[in-house]
């Protein structure tokens, strides 16, 4: 806040899944470094309880009665959309939002059009190649899109569109493998598999490590495991792996994914655009195995475009056999070209500024819209912390004071 002036207000629509939460967790932190109130609207779903338990001191927090879009719910699923306006009406007439931004999912759309009805500009992110249904229809209404992918940029109908690539949360930045493997107690010379699939688990791919894991530690004697089930399948994998004792850990889940992603060597997961963006962050090299089921087969694209780019192999998970994980592993692993070529690729690939691009076009949309708050606007347009200034940028500002 500057002298009388309130401070901007960007609500945050990103449940759903941790695909949405957590780029919009990061989009949150920026916003709010540069002074704006930030609401979230979140799923009454626990992956999204349990992710904003430790920020909540830094968010105004609101639970939407929100659920998915199944093949047998329909009723139910427009019965919640609708009750979900009407909560996010109410909020918002509370505390006008200047700015609503939706991450994508289910909870997108009834803030967006609460938005709308009170004014405020409204803007969208993809972060998939393939545009989800509630982006592909909000598209038509929000005045700006922000795409993870070039490729989905096409397949929204919006003239305003920019690839700002996906946000990472605070913290997933390249670091050195020893020290987080040692934060983890694992040894820190001793290369590391990451098996995970996703925010809720994949039974698909706990059961193909369950099949591979006795080849792959008789390849790699070395090789530590950390195995991310999910809860349903948890005492069911760790019990079948206890066998091997602590050269394989295995949780349901775990809050610190920043560390197991800088201490592992090369992961296996589900092929969620946010996950992506992390192992770029990380430039962790992975075998990707899409979800079979996802709404229009978007995890297959999101896997080809990185494996496309040579930073990631793609297995199906109908047709993956134990030889084949075993294979792959054993390539991206090793110190050959095809790592060389991936962790090239991953660089290549992260985009570490994707979550102030969005802050930032964000709050030149409103400088654009309110011209009385210029003041107020330029400020927020920089961050609390110091920027760098780029020996080419020093000699601008030099000239430019001559």
């Amino acid at each position: 806040m500057i002298g009388t002036e309130p401070s901007l207000h960007v609500a945050i629509a990103c449940g759903g899944t941790g695909g949405h939460l957590f780029p919009g967790l990061a989009v949150g932190h920026e916003l709010g470094a540069r002074g704006c109130d930030v609401s979230l609207l979140i799923s009454p779903k626990e992956v999204d309880q349990q992710a904003v338990r430790g920020v909540a001191h830094s968010f105004n927090l609101i639970t939407l009665p929100a659920v998915g879009l199944t093949g047998r719910n329909a009723l139910k699923f427009a019965d919640s959309s609708y009750q979900s306006y009407r909560a996010a009406c109410r909020e918002f007439a509370q505390r006008r939002p200047q700015a609503v931004l939706a991450m994508g999912g289910f909870t997108s759309a009834p803030p967006i059009l609460a938005g709308a009805r009170v004014g405020a500009t409204t803007f969208l992110h993809e972060s998939n190649t393939i545009p989800g249904r509630a982006n592909r229809w909000l598209a038509h209404v929000v005045d700006e899109c922000f795409v993870g992918f070039e490729d989905a940029a096409s397949l929204l109908w919006n003239p305003q569109v920019a690839t700002t690539g996906t946000p990472v949360r605070p913290g997933f930045t390249h670091t050195e493998a020893a020290g987080a493997r040692l934060a983890l107690g694992l040894h820190p010379a001793k290369p590391v598999l990451l098996v995970m699939g996703g925010s809720q688990g994949a039974t698909g791919i706990n059961q193909l490590l369950l099949n591979t894991l006795p080849t792959l530690l008789e390849k790699l004697p070395d090789l530590q495991v950390m195995h991310l089930t999910g809860v349903p399948d948890h005492e069911r994998v760790r019990t079948a792996l206890a066998p091997f004792g602590r050269r394989v850990r295995v949780q349901a889940f775990f809050s610190e994914m920043e560390l197991l992603l800088a201490a592992a060597t090369v992961a296996v997961s589900r092929s969620g655009a946010s996950s992506l963006a992390e192992f770029a962050a990380l430039r962790l090299p992975s075998v990707l195995i899409p979800y079979p089921a996802a709404v229009d087969d978007h995890q297959q694209h999101n896997a080809d475009a990185f494996a496309a780019h040579g930073a990631a192999r793609v297995l199906a998970q109908p047709t993956a056999t134990p030889a084949q994980l075993v294979a792959l592993i054993l390539e991206l692993a090793g110190d050959g070209p095809a790592r060389t070529r991936a962790l090239q690729s991953l660089a290549d690939l992260d985009r570490p500024k994707a979550a102030s691009d969005i802050a930032d076009r964000i709050l030149r949309r409103l400088e654009l819209k309110q011209p009385g708050s210029t003041r107020r606007l330029a400020t927020v347009l920089e961050p609390t912390r110091r920027p760098r200034t780029t020996p080419a940028a020093k000699l601008q500002l030099e000239g430019a004071a001559r």
